[in-house]
């Protein structure tokens, strides 16, 4: 498979990918040039590897890791998320709360140290095992369950004070 062959069939969802991680369409298609860059500089030795997708999925989550470490004049935000575009629509009564609601669980996930959200986003939207979580972090898989678990139980613990309050009258 060439570099164009791969690019073609993979890109949107590796697009898609980075947006779960990033929380913002525009971070996503930075990540997604930045990574598809690297892996141009290094297709033959993607290629060569046995899934050429996980490895370039690996590099993305690195460059997601990486991009808070840089300086601080690449992390400025200049507008809020819609997010509409990539995610696909559901049936609410009024259209507002659908908006509150979608946009206090992106608060919720941007709380979450950035290994458990990649973990997160690996397991309930990429579907992934454990072991393959472990392959693409290149983390042992007992790091990965209890990244999965504490991000949990930290949605949980924010999750429930939410829960409490909207049912108060």
């Amino acid at each position: 498979m060439t570099f164009e062959e791969f690019v073609e069939a993979r890109l949107q969802a590796l697009l898609r990918y980075a947006v779960m991680l990033a929380g913002d369409p525009h971070t996503a298609q930075d990540l997604v040039q930045e990574t598809m860059i690297r892996a141009q500089l290094k297709w033959r030795q993607i290629a060569a590897a046995d899934m050429p997708e996980r490895y370039v999925k690996r590099m993305l989550t690195n460059v997601y890791f990486d991009l808070h470490r840089g300086s601080w004049l690449r992390r400025v935000v200049l507008r809020g998320v819609d997010l509409e575009a990539t995610m696909e629509p559901r049936a609410v009564g009024d259209h507002a709360d659908g908006l509150a609601e979608r946009d206090q669980v992106w608060v919720w996930l941007g709380r979450l140290p950035r290994q458990q959200r990649a973990a997160l986003v690996l397991r309930y939207y990429e579907g992934l095992t454990d072991g393959e979580i472990a392959e693409v972090l290149g983390r042992p898989v007992g790091t990965v369950r209890s990244w999965i678990s504490r991000a949990l139980a930290t949605l949980r613990a924010q999750v429930g004070p939410a829960l409490t309050k909207g049912a108060a009258p």
